[in-house]
């Protein structure tokens, strides 16, 4: 098994402007990722940050095939699954799960957490859903009782649980987290980053976390990777980029972290 879970090599992703669209003809096209080209070593917690707009989002979702790329290659364990068919595709995407930022937009309010978690398992094929079903949600902290509930029974921070649950229950080997403690209150962000340490270390997943917010980043991950307007501007090790960010973005991103002591600098 290869030691790195993605090479990725001159990404290039565009969109049709329809704002743009002549009366006759195609639209114009914008490029959201600009040539981008990086590696994930298997069991590392990468960041990727910039400002809104910087093509964070739509990196994350190159990755996992969501969208498919206008030019470049991704290679995910040694496969190359750039412009694989969704019928190719779909076996792998066991291997590598999302959790979103707005869990109660993404989890089904008609169904129940043990519902909810036992759907993909279903539709992957696995077995004995019921105690795979109680191992995820041990797994984060939720009671086993919980799989009764209903999201909007859930606070918060108990819903991105859910959504943390529902994608480790698959046994995945890469985890993207899409900005996934933005909404939650101080208390709850430190809770649910806990947890992903801890679930990196004990399940020995590997993390892409998605974030504009350079004090999670700090938190949470080893390397850390800055976009700004489709082009990664800065790479390296968390703290040598805190301590000397050469881009100026990277700078505006630390000088925007709330500092509780006006006097304190991340250096």
């Amino acid at each position: 098994m290869s030691d790195m879970i993605y090479r990725i090599r001159d990404l290039r992703l565009d969109f049709p402007d329809m704002t743009r669209k002549p009366l006759f003809g195609p639209a114009p096209r914008i490029e959201v990722l600009k040539g981008l080209g990086f590696d994930i070593p298997r069991g590392d917690v990468v960041g990727i940050v910039g400002s809104s707009g910087s093509g964070k989002s739509t990196l994350g979702r190159a990755m996992l095939r969501l969208l498919e790329p206008s030019h470049g290659s991704i290679l995910f364990e040694g496969r190359d699954i750039t412009h694989l068919p969704e019928s190719a595709l779909r076996p792998l995407r066991r291997k590598f799960q999302m959790i979103f930022q707005d869990p109660m937009s993404s989890l089904n309010p008609r169904l129940t957490v043990g519902t909810i978690i036992a759907g993909p398992l279903r539709l992957h094929g696995f077995d004995d859903l019921g105690r795979r079903v109680g191992r995820a949600l041990d797994h984060v902290g939720l009671p086993e009782a919980m799989r009764h509930r209903y999201p909007h029974e859930l606070s918060g921070g108990q819903r991105q649980r859910v959504g943390i649950a529902r994608a480790i229950a698959l046994e995945p080997d890469f985890i993207l987290a899409d900005e996934i403690v933005s909404g939650l209150d101080v208390s709850s962000q430190a809770q649910v980053l806990n947890l992903l340490e801890t679930l990196v270390r004990e399940l020995g997943l590997t993390l892409a976390f998605i974030s504009h917010d350079l004090s999670v980043i700090r938190r949470l991950c080893k390397r850390v990777i800055v976009l700004h307007r489709g082009e990664i501007v800065e790479t390296g090790d968390t703290a040598a980029v805190f301590r000397a960010p050469k881009a100026a973005c990277t700078r505006e991103l630390i000088e925007a972290i709330p500092l509780p002591d006006p006097n304190q600098t991340w250096a």
